[in-house]
């Protein structure tokens, strides 16, 4: 997609959106650093943070030890969450990807590429978002802040990973299926074996829509050195995701199975499934506009998940 280089837009983002609408043109490059122009990414991060915290309010409900409160102040928590580490992380990638972002069509028009902002500004900028995930990470008990904090080791690779494996997704997986742990320590101040399935079911999860993603910029990724999933998979991405997508369900299944949830939780999972099928069965490698909108319908797949956790939490 080509941009004038004086809109003060980016070539992958939605030129109609909210950001352009409502902010100061000043503010533009900041909301594109944290990506609040393409919220499917704080989604994704949100929703094993979501279910996590769904899962286990229905063992504490089970347990009579259930606060409705406490749960949607949890709830509430970790959305805020999600969109301040989410923004902080995205722009820390793009400090990293400064160089190979001005190499790639897609993401040469980003504020740090483009000159819109300087890396003083970003590193000011990560600063107050992480500032925000501080002072929403101190309102959990003290495990849970511990869980939080070793989570940014994580962080802190994830970016070099495309420079030194053919699985940089794989540590996009780790780091952004961390909220798996934390709504469960959240609740009880530890973890179990039900968060621990749940936190890799989410992982593979990731791994497989991140390949979607990824193969939008394959082309561009081969004539830099880029490495992703993607490119390892290649023609075959389909037999791939049947493997990822399918451990996936299987683990979350064993997290519910493990946290002992009612029926309403496995149909809204059945359903969630059904969804990843179909992605599957549909996929066209080479098409980058479908790649993207398969990629975006995973944050649908979320929330099924998530609805059915409710739905089955009445009955714990």
């Amino acid at each position: 997609m080509s941009i004038n280089p004086d809109s003060g837009r980016v070539a992958d983002a939605p030129s109609d959106n909210w950001v352009y609408r409502v902010l100061p043109r000043s503010l533009w490059p900041y909301a594109q650093l944290a990506r609040w122009d393409r919220p499917i990414g704080w989604q994704l991060l949100m929703w094993p943070c979501l279910w996590s915290a769904a899962l286990a309010a229905n063992v504490a409900r089970a347990a009579s030890s259930y606060s409705l409160s406490q749960f949607v102040w949890h709830l509430l928590l970790f959305v805020i969450g999600s969109i301040a580490m989410r923004g902080a992380g995205c722009t820390y990638n793009d400090l990293v990807d400064h160089e190979i972002d001005k190499a790639v069509a897609r993401t040469r028009s980003r504020p740090l590429p483009s000159g819109r902002v300087t890396r003083g500004q970003a590193k000011l900028f990560i600063a107050l978002q992480a500032l925000v995930g501080l002072l929403v990470l101190l309102q959990f008990n003290v495990f849970s802040v511990m869980l939080g904090v070793a989570s940014l080791a994580i962080v802190a690779i994830y970016p070099f990973a495309k420079r030194f494996t053919d699985w940089p997704q794989f540590f996009l997986g780790l780091a952004f299926s961390w909220g798996a742990l934390m709504g469960w320590s959240a609740q009880f101040g530890t973890l179990s074996l039900a968060a621990i399935a749940l936190y890799g079911g989410a992982v593979v999860w990731t791994i497989g829509y991140d390949t979607i993603y990824a193969h939008q910029d394959k082309e561009d990724d081969a004539l830099i050195g880029v490495r992703s999933t993607a490119r390892l998979f290649a023609e075959r991405t389909r037999q791939w995701l049947v493997t990822l997508y399918g451990l996936s369900v299987l683990l979350i299944l064993a997290s519910f199975a493990l946290a002992g949830v009612g029926v309403l939780a496995y149909l809204g999972l059945a359903v969630a499934t059904g969804m990843l099928v179909w992605q599957i069965v549909t996929i066209d490698i080479d098409d980058p506009e479908q790649c993207l909108a398969l990629f975006k319908f995973n944050g649908v797949v979320g929330l099924i998940v998530f609805i059915g956790l409710l739905a089955a939490l009445p009955f714990a």
